[in-house]
């Protein structure tokens, strides 16, 4: 079973404050339940057994039925999902009303995305390891959803539309595999994508040299089922456009390394392209725009 341990570093470190500030609260509530004859004297310091407390913090990894105490992930995440099934439908959901969020422009592509929005549903926002396990452990996996569905996981406030103010300036890193070929091994690519979103694992250069502390490019991930392929993506919220965007490119091709290797788990030099399926490769949500022109691709 994984140990905490093996959570990326910024979930570690919030794991520990988040166990720390349990331990403080049990010692707090132990102190308040003293009767008056168990109060300490004046200038006397209560001594405090921190191995016992300690042994009433369960986690999932000791308890998974009964944790008192969850792991933090660095940011909150919200899952959207459409499908054929789901659009022109009432469902229920949260309103989009109640989901903080940056209004889209007033422009007739604003307009369009309003309406694409009313077909796609919000289904939950969590912030926790344990809440996302038992998100992931009751949809149905990508392999099993029907044609032209997606699933959207992206930060929490974030629209999963280039329209949002956090992916206008954006692009994303995607790859598209043959369905009857990749059927066997799809769940388990969303489910290392996913994961190396929510552990922020993506971004190598979200700590700088001098230590200042970096806003991550990712904003969300997608998976796409089509009747002849799967398609999973990346989305950043920078595009590097220039020789001036050096360091920026740089930062994205690592992202787009990562992707290939650690999470697809692809040597790589192997090119994947052949019939139906592409490269790893990253387009701006600009030139995405510009069907039928000349674009820039990045390609790992």
């Amino acid at each position: 079973m994984t140990s905490v341990s093996s959570l990326p570093g910024p979930a570690l470190q919030a794991s520990k404050a988040a166990l720390s500030a349990a331990l403080a609260e049990n010692e707090a509530k132990e102190n308040e339940s003293k009767t008056d004859g168990e109060n300490l004297e004046p200038g006397e310091i209560q001594e405090v057994d921190m191995q016992a407390q300690a042994e009433t913090i369960k986690t999932v990894f000791s308890d998974p039925k009964n944790f008192n105490v969850k792991h933090p992930l660095c940011s909150a995440w919200t899952l959207w999902f459409d499908s054929p099934a789901t659009k022109g439908r009432n469902l229920p959901q949260t309103p989009m009303s109640s989901f903080p969020q940056t209004p889209l422009p007033q422009t007739p592509g604003g307009a369009a995305v309003q309406g694409w929005m009313e077909d796609i549903k919000r289904v939950i926002t969590f912030d926790s390891v344990e809440e996302f396990w038992g998100l992931y452990n009751n949809i149905v996996p990508p392999s099993q959803l029907p044609q032209k569905a997606n699933y959207y996981l992206f930060k929490e406030g974030i629209i999963p539309a280039w329209e949002d103010e956090a992916n206008k300036n954006g692009g994303k890193w995607s790859i598209q595999l043959p369905r009857d070929k990749n059927r066997a091994v799809v769940d388990k690519f969303w489910l290392y994508t996913m994961l190396a979103a929510i552990g922020e694992t993506f971004d190598p250069l979200l700590t700088s040299e001098g230590g200042e502390t970096l806003q991550s490019l990712i904003t969300g991930v997608i998976v796409s089922t089509r009747p002849q392929f799967y398609r999973i993506s990346i989305w950043t919220r920078s595009a590097p456009t220039g020789g001036e965007d050096d360091k920026l490119r740089e930062r994205i091709e690592a992202i787009g390394r990562h992707f290939k290797t650690q999470v697809l788990g692809y040597p790589e030099g192997q090119r994947l392209a052949g019939a139906l399926a592409t490269e790893v490769e990253f387009l701006s949500h600009k030139d995405s725009e510009r069907k039928g022109k000349q674009t820039k691709k990045i390609i790992v």
